[in-house]
């Protein structure tokens, strides 16, 4: 039979590991697979990640970038580190693309403000200039969250682009509103840039908890996991975005260590 794994990669920051070993341990006890790993990186993934990647015995490895939407880390540098692994990789979806992550940030929102017609939700993403993947899932959230809570308004804005941050408390209707930050986990941007944008200190605006722990979150996982599981094997005329990175993303000379591979 073959033996199968799940990874979970990320990158390392204050409060991250234990934040990846709590959804790593839900897994294992919801999962038939052999094995979860977790493995971290700093600054250089393909440096940071390939020692870990060359202790997987697995047969199969689904590996889930743990990021609410893809980043260049996940589209270029992490899959070149997946070259890394022995066995075959399945190269799964950001567990933020999932609809079961809108009833998190409705949890989140709810928990600060009460959704009805006196108030607004904002909805922080961090953006990219020249990537389109943030603002395609904060959009797919916005939707469900407009047509799924009694939220008078749904406002989306971002630290790297238009809407930016700065601009949402003049652009909410109501006087109240909660803002929540689609991020997985804690970072300087969710502590300290987003608050400060907003400038929370004035009132008359919450803030909510990003993603986190919850274990919506983990159901998102394990739900990208089960796809990926179904689809081995099928036949299919079209591969998937992600496996498409992990199949032609390598790594280079430039990528830490400056070994070619």
């Amino acid at each position: 039979m073959t033996t199968e794994s799940i990874l979970l990669v990320g990158r390392h920051a204050a409060g991250s590991d234990d934040l990846l070993e709590t959804h790593a341990a839900r897994l294992r006890a919801r999962t038939d697979v052999d094995s979860v790993a977790v493995a971290t990186y700093e600054d250089e993934p393909v440096r940071e990640l390939t020692p870990q990647l060359e202790s997987l015995t697995a047969e199969t490895v689904y590996a889930v970038p743990m990021v609410a939407a893809h980043t260049r880390d996940t589209t270029n540098e992490i899959p070149a580190a997946l070259s890394a692994v022995a066995g075959t990789v399945h190269y799964c979806e950001p567990p933020g693309q999932s609809p079961a992550i809108t009833d998190v940030l409705a949890q989140r929102a709810g928990a600060e403000v009460e959704p009805d017609g006196d108030a607004s939700l904002v909805l922080v993403s961090f953006g990219s200039s020249s990537d389109p993947y943030q603002r395609q899932t904060t959009d797919y959230h916005a939707s469900r969250l407009e047509a799924q809570s009694d939220y008078e308004a749904v406002v989306t804005c971002y630290l790297l682009q238009n809407p930016a941050v700065e601009c949402a408390r003049y652009t909410v209707p109501t006087d109240s509103a909660v803002a929540v930050p689609l991020f997985l986990g804690r970072s300087e941007a969710t502590e300290r840039r987003i608050p400060e944008a907003l400038e929370l200190d004035r009132g008359g605006m919450a803030y909510a908890d990003p993603l986190l722990d919850h274990p919506g979150v983990t159901d998102a996982i394990a739900a990208e996991i089960e796809k990926q599981r179904a689809l081995d094997g099928a036949s299919a005329s079209v591969a998937s975005f992600e496996a498409t990175l992990a199949e032609t993303q390598r790594p280079v000379a430039t990528d830490g260590d400056g070994r070619p591979r």
